[in-house]
């Protein structure tokens, strides 16, 4: 296993502010958290100012100098409108993005199933992400990239919850889906926020799981968690890994039971470098880096 970071602290800062860029991120990771064992940097669509390869050049050149890979490229398709032209147009910016994740020298682009919209049904929606997903994988094949679907809560800028935050539905997509060019990016965390047991979850995909998002949560003290799990970023604690509800020792064991060797992305809270470091600092320990 390697470790590679997400830089969940400074979101904002590299994507809406833009008071941060990437090669300032490149710069303060090479810093900060190399030194700790972190020899990869997962990368997000919107830390990227553009997408004509001699910007993307540019990141890889600056990744390499500083002695990263870039193992992890995360985008957020939305596969759920019920418009064809939107699930199309959205199909054609995952290509894109498969492209870039190769650019970068990734092995792998994250997919979703897409936003939890009130008007779609359950089976209509799971056969058109399946749908959307089989139509990009002989591209991610030619691009020898990895799709990775996410057990995801909301992407930062979405305005609903994920499709398939539940086990069940999230589970009916990856079981439809056989190629080897298609897998799962485990995040352990995010299961809580569907009140359901990521321990379970795991045990059901782990033969499919080629990245992990390492990240950790708690409810705010006295929150009530209902039968929907939670809607709500501002109702968690998102903080160091270590320091939450996840059993990282019952984690790690039933990856390498099933023979997993592949990135674990440290995904972070809000409150800056130092928790990046102490997270860094507990997954290579676990991790026997």
């Amino acid at each position: 296993m390697q470790l590679a970071a997400f830089p969940k602290c400074f979101m904002d800062e590299l994507c809406v502010h833009r008071t941060m860029s990437v090669f300032d991120w490149i710069a303060l990771a090479e810093k900060e958290i190399k030194p700790l064992g972190v020899t990869g940097l997962e990368m997000y669509t919107g830390f990227l100012t553009s997408f004509a390869p001699d910007y993307l050049a540019e990141v890889k050149s600056a990744l390499n100098t500083a002695g990263f890979a870039m193992p992890m490229f995360c985008a957020s398709p939305d596969f759920t409108s019920p418009d064809p032209a939107h699930r199309r147009a959205e199909v054609e910016k995952e290509r894109k993005m498969i492209a870039v994740s190769a650019a970068l020298g990734g092995k792998t682009c994250r997919v979703l199933s897409g936003q939890r919209r009130p008007e779609v049904g359950e089976q209509e929606g799971i056969a058109w992400v399946v749908a959307c997903i089989e139509d990009l994988l002989p591209y991610a094949e030619e691009k020898g990239v990895i799709l990775v679907m996410e057990n995801h809560f909301k992407d930062n800028y979405w305005q609903y919850p994920e499709f398939a935050q539940k086990m069940d539905r999230f589970c009916a997509i990856v079981e439809r889906i056989e190629s080897p060019f298609f897998g799962v990016n485990f995040d352990p965390s995010n299961t809580l926020l569907a009140n359901e047991d990521p321990l379970e979850l795991l045990r059901r995909v782990a033969p499919r799981v080629v990245t992990m998002h390492a990240s950790d949560r708690r409810p705010k003290p006295g929150l009530q968690i209902g039968p929907e799990g939670i809607t709500d970023y501002t109702q968690l604690i998102h903080g160091e890994v270590g320091t939450g509800m996840i059993d990282y020792d019952a984690i790690f064991s039933i990856l390498r039971s099933v023979g997993f060797d592949g990135w674990v992305s440290i995904e972070d809270g809000v409150n800056g470098i130092e928790e990046l470091q102490r997270s860094a600092r507990f997954l290579t320990a676990k991790m026997g880096l």
